[in-house]
């Protein structure tokens, strides 16, 4: 059975089945939609039985797609694409737990847009082919677009179309890198080709690198978000539903890091080493930057929004840090951030379906009247601090120590990024939860539904797991990243030659 494939179908096959039932029957297409992303989570599962601990791409799949142009349907999983596939196979089912009672408007249309973007987001971190990456990376944008404009709060149609522009900007770009490096590839080699594997060895004079570099990293990027590009973020998140939340923060931001480290590390590994220190610069200011204004906002959602730009700079830091430790902890952290803040903005989504307000002076006192619902807050927040025995600990601590041994100046600012983590979302937590009951309609707010707790156990868990154990976890991707290290600085010493003895030649020329 072509494995990948079929987890990459389920969900448009289901979203297509779900095109013909009537709009009247919503319990059935929510039904159906559950059922099609929890069919696609365990078949998902099917794939660590036999995906073995070793580098190099696993389960492929390969049809040819647009023969003479090199264009291939083709598939495949490593080590550092495993863990983001079953993550997204994970919080599709979450999100339609979560949103049962949430989604009164066209449930029929929401639940066709979730499962189109999970095939999406499946295909993106499957893809072996570059045409095939895009045309995944640009898919998942419609579904989110109409996800917050259609089923979005008050200025849902501003952020919709300011999140579109922002990752259709930059992506278009990378589509005339992608474009350039599959031509260069054909006039060194005669080959015409798109595969991922192939590109890898494709020679590029310095300049040229620096451009595709900066086109890639433009798009990662925006899609992260780094600072400053971040902008798009906040709007996006306090706007879009829960469930719209749960999946732009769990999955569609590791587009970016997945990007950076799929491409952008090993096709330009000169231009890499040499602007590095940009990312990281960036990443560290996203870090602190992202903490402060948490800190201050009167808005849950929009803190939680805030703390993504934080969380995430420590991922783009871990990646650039270019070492073992670090990567395998910003890969083991794109998984943690998905847990521990898709929980989160899936808590706040709770609250706000019965008081139908986010802000904080609003709350206070609801451990007495939401005792479950707080513990599980305070867990998901825990692990969002970085508690030891929780699973942001491990993420961010190798992320740190990996960094420390190359950069010991940025890792000790972005550490002041897990301080004040600690204190916005400690702040966060004893506004909201502890002290008097403030307000009279906090006395009489319904407990957390069983649905809702029911989505919530699977993301506690492996909170718990990853934190207690996390080499379940790095053993399968440690290969992978060893792998990528390698190929980066082979190919970045072959490259480097070839452009000095280019460069030698030509002033001999002259």
């Amino acid at each position: 059975m072509p494995l990948l494939s079929t987890i990459l179908w389920i969900p448009i096959a289901a979203a297509v089945v779900l095109a013909l039932v009537p709009r009247s029957a919503a319990t059935a297409i929510k039904s159906l939609g559950f059922l099609a992303a929890v069919v696609t989570f365990f078949l998902s599962l099917l794939i660590l039985p036999q995906f073995a601990d070793k580098a190099g791409f696993q389960l492929v799949e390969r049809v040819a797609w647009i023969p003479q142009w090199g264009i291939q349907y083709a598939l495949g999983v490593d080590g550092i694409s495993l863990w983001l596939v079953l993550l997204t196979t994970l919080l599709t089912p979450v999100v339609f737990l979560s949103s049962w009672n949430a989604i009164h408007k066209h449930p029929k249309e929401y639940v066709i847009a979730m499962l189109v973007m999970e095939s999406a987001m499946i295909g993106a971190f499957l893809a072996l082919d570059l045409v095939l990456f895009y045309v995944f990376f640009e898919l998942m944008l419609l579904p989110m677009y109409l996800v917050i404009g259609v089923w979005g709060g008050a200025r849902r149609v501003y952020a919709a179309i300011k999140f579109f522009l922002f990752t259709i900007a930059g992506s278009l770009l990378m589509l005339l890198g992608i474009i350039y490096l599959g031509f260069v590839n054909f006039h060194q080699t005669g080959i015409p080709t798109f595969n991922i594997t192939d590109l890898y060895g494709v020679t590029l004079p310095s300049n040229v690198q620096t451009l595709l570099f900066f086109a890639f990293a433009l798009a990662f990027a925006i899609k992260v978000p780094v600072f400053p590009f971040h902008t798009w973020l906040p709007d996006a998140h306090v706007e879009a539903p829960t469930g719209g939340s749960i999946i732009l923060a769990g999955v569609m931001l590791k587009m970016g890091t997945y990007g950076f480290l799929r491409m952008v590390l090993p096709f330009f590994p000169q231009a890499s080493a040499k602007y590095a220190s940009w990312l990281l610069t960036l990443s560290v200011i996203g870090i602190v930057y992202g903490a402060l204004v948490a800190w201050v906002q009167p808005d849950m959602k929009k803190l939680v929004a805030y703390s993504s730009v934080s969380h995430l700079g420590f991922c783009v830091l871990g990646i650039f840090a270019m070492n073992q430790a670090s990567i395998e902890g910003s890969i083991l952290q794109m998984v943690n951030h998905g847990l521990s803040t898709g929980a989160l903005f899936l808590l706040v989504g709770v609250i706000y379906e019965r008081r139908h307000t986010r802000l904080l002076a609003d709350y206070g006192g609801l451990a007495h009247t939401m005792p479950v619902y707080a513990t599980l807050f305070i867990i998901a927040m825990l692990s969002s601090v970085g508690l030891p025995g929780l699973n942001g600990f491990i993420g961010e601590f190798l992320i740190l120590a990996g960094t420390f041994q190359a950069h010991p100046v940025y890792a000790t600012i972005a550490a002041t990024g897990v301080i004040l983590a600690a204190i916005y979302l400690l702040w966060l937590v004893q506004r909201v939860f502890f002290g008097p009951v403030t307000n009279e309609e906090n006395k009489s707010v319904p407990e957390i539904a069983w649905n809702e707790v029911a989505a919530l156990v699977p993301l506690v868990v492996l909170m718990v797991w990853i934190g207690v154990h996390p080499n379940t976890f790095l053993k399968k991707m440690t290969p992978s990243v060893q792998q990528l290290l390698a190929q980066v600085r082979t190919e970045g010493q072959g490259k480097a030659l070839l452009a000095d003895k280019t460069a030698g030649a030509a002033e001999v020329g002259r």
